[in-house]
């Protein structure tokens, strides 16, 4: 059977980290992935893979405590979104350097959506971190990454799981990573950071969340709060979309992370969703973890 993988990452916020045990455990494996295409968070472990630098990237995530990644967090109260996304962005850049895509080791591409012409917009080439940013734009929570006087959201609303857009020859098998598969999350017993300092982040999350429901009229009887409403319907859509992709397409390797492992906004927790991106790929070969 062949080892050349034709790998398929996609979107979903901090579960996101598991892409890299993913990635990790197919090579581990006997596995060489021959091509990436990922949307959102796939499309950066995706970009940073391909650009040779996953290894530097994986370190300084698994160090991140919950201050930190406050520090990263540009907060910016705008009708466009609550964060700027700029602070984290040139961070990430400085450990993994801006690379053209054509330039990549592997074919790599990225998934966004142009929002003005309602469209998918497919990154193949030109800036990397150009292509990034465009894809992790979560709508309302990041402001969108406006580029040649377009703007550009998250590509999980057109497609979160772009296997259509990976490259592929004869012999590949296709192997896709979902992090947001609709199926129960069994621990693995992994210990959660201090508790005070995680609440602390969570509440910060929870004071964006106000401050928006301080500008949207609301009913009463139901605070569900409007950044907590937009991302549990934006769920629903993307789910729906890439069940209809996975039934219309014969995967060979197919990685389930429960979308209940973690929240989207869990990035203090980039070394425990690593170790469950690890498992979960361990449980989908039929192999034991070291």
């Amino acid at each position: 059977m062949s080892r050349n993988v034709a790998l398929v990452l996609s979107s979903g916020g901090a579960r996101g980290f598991a892409h890299i045990g993913a990635i990790k455990v197919l090579e581990d494996n006997g596995y060489t992935i021959t091509s990436v295409a990922g949307t959102s968070m796939g499309a950066l472990v995706g970009g940073i893979y391909a650009a040779g630098r996953l290894k530097e990237f994986e370190e300084w995530v698994s160090e991140l405590d919950v201050m930190e990644v406050l520090k990263l967090t540009d907060i910016s109260i705008s009708s466009k979104g609550f964060v700027k996304g700029n602070r984290v962005i040139e961070k990430i850049r400085e450990i993994v350097h801006d690379h053209n895509i054509e330039e990549l080791r592997i074919p790599y591409c990225a998934v966004a959506t142009d929002v003005i012409r309602g469209r998918e917009r497919i990154f193949t080439s030109g800036s990397m971190f150009n292509a990034i940013r465009a894809s992790i734009s979560i709508p309302t929570f990041f402001q969108p990454f406006r580029m040649d006087n377009d703007y550009y959201v998250d590509g999980g609303l057109v497609n979160p799981i772009p296997i259509n857009r990976v490259k592929r020859i004869k012999g590949d098998l296709l192997a896709v990573v979902n992090v947001n598969a609709d199926i129960p999350h069994v621990s693995i017993g992994t210990a959660d950071q201090d508790e005070n300092r995680a609440k602390g982040y969570l509440r910060r999350i929870r004071n964006i969340n106000a401050h928006a429901d301080r500008h949207i009229p609301k009913n009463k009887k139901d605070d569900i709060g409007i950044l907590n409403l937009n991302h549990r319907s934006i769920s629903i859509m993307l789910n729906q979309i890439a069940s209809l992709t996975l039934m219309n397409n014969h995967v060979d390797i197919m990685v389930q992370v429960s979308k209940e492992s973690y929240g989207i906004f869990d990035f203090y927790k980039a070394a425990e969703i690593i170790r469950e991106g690890e498992h979960a790929t361990a449980l989908a070969l039929g192999v034991q973890l070291p």
